[in-house]
């Protein structure tokens, strides 16, 4: 079969297509004819730890596609997802809603269970709620909105692209502010009465911190998932921490246990997977590249043009 890997070299990240035998599943696996897979940015994008310099690893981290043998419908964390084939964990594994494509399902599976992660296992939102998404318009800035609409709450987004955030607005986002810095404390506090946000999803990064948690309401949360400015240091405002009895939690796959991961996955299975089948929740596709196309695909991740997911059809 044919499949990418993912090269760490001292100046960039690189993919290299080769053939490879057929993965042979585990009997706690299921064995996936792939039909589309996703970009994520903290794999392919050089800075995030996922993958050592000067080594290589099977690209891809999420996919849906058949399941061989029986042609079950699945999508869910695939780990070496650019390929024609693949080995995914039976605990992973999660139906695709009739109405989903494809291209639709696979840009699901980690995005929308990092968001699940995020708003609803540790973030708590409620309906009536205010969220506050910076760098609303990255794949998982998108799903968080969707995901906070249909969860009843009113959303905030911040992006330094007047153009995307116009695109949004018409997903139903409440108040877009056109920045990449942190300066959004007072138009913040202005559509929210004076009271601040209830909780936070800062996928920029440390330059837009400190602006993050002046901008949090009492027994605010705040949920750090990305760092796009490259920026992982930054300084914490401990009499706001103590006085407002805020609450700060990071989001991320990499050192979470198999029953961790488990877990996340049969909450979404019981609170998303309902509203994906009833049309509440869509993910938002940006482009569809070939297989062929996975390098320039890539590269449209590094530009940054986006709003929402890039997706690759397999086969």
């Amino acid at each position: 079969m044919k499949a990418y890997v993912l090269r760490s070299d001292p100046d960039a990240s690189r993919l290299e297509l080769r053939d490879k035998p057929k993965p042979e599943p585990k009997p706690d696996q299921l064995l996936v004819r792939i039909r589309a897979a996703s970009l994520n940015r903290g794999e392919l994008i050089r800075g995030h730890g996922l993958i050592k310099p000067g080594t290589e690893k099977p690209a891809g981290m999420d996919a849906a596609g058949e399941v061989v043998g029986t042609g079950e419908r699945v999508m869910g964390r695939l780990p070496g997802a650019f390929a024609e084939f693949g080995a995914m964990d039976k605990q992973d594994a999660i139906p695709v809603p009739p109405g989903l494509s494809w291209e639709e399902a696979a840009a699901v599976p980690i995005t929308f269970l990092v968001v699940y992660d995020m708003l609803v296992q540790q973030g708590n939102l409620k309906a009536g709620e205010w969220l506050l998404v910076a760098g609303v318009t990255a794949g998982v800035g998108v799903a968080a909105l969707q995901a906070g609409m249909a969860l009843g709450a009113r959303v905030i987004g911040t992006s330094g692209s007047a153009e995307k955030l116009e695109k949004l607005k018409s997903l139903g986002l409440d108040v877009a502010l056109r920045t990449r810095k942190g300066d959004f404390h007072d138009a913040v506090m202005k559509a929210t009465g004076g009271k601040g946000v209830d909780l936070v999803v800062n996928n920029v990064g440390g330059s837009v911190f400190p602006e993050c948690i002046r901008s949090l309401a009492y027994e605010g949360r705040l949920a750090t998932v990305g760092y796009l400015d490259g920026s992982l240091r930054a300084e914490l405002d401990l009499e706001a921490l103590h006085s407002k009895r805020l609450r700060l939690f990071g989001v991320s796959n990499k050192l979470r246990t198999a029953p961790q991961r488990a877990a996340t996955v049969e909450g979404f299975k019981r609170d998303f997977l309902p509203l994906f089948a009833a049309g509440k929740l869509k993910p938002l596709v940006d482009r569809v590249y070939d297989f062929a196309e996975l390098p320039k695909a890539k590269e449209a991740m590094e530009a940054d043009a986006h709003v929402g997911k890039i997706v690759v059809r397999v086969g």
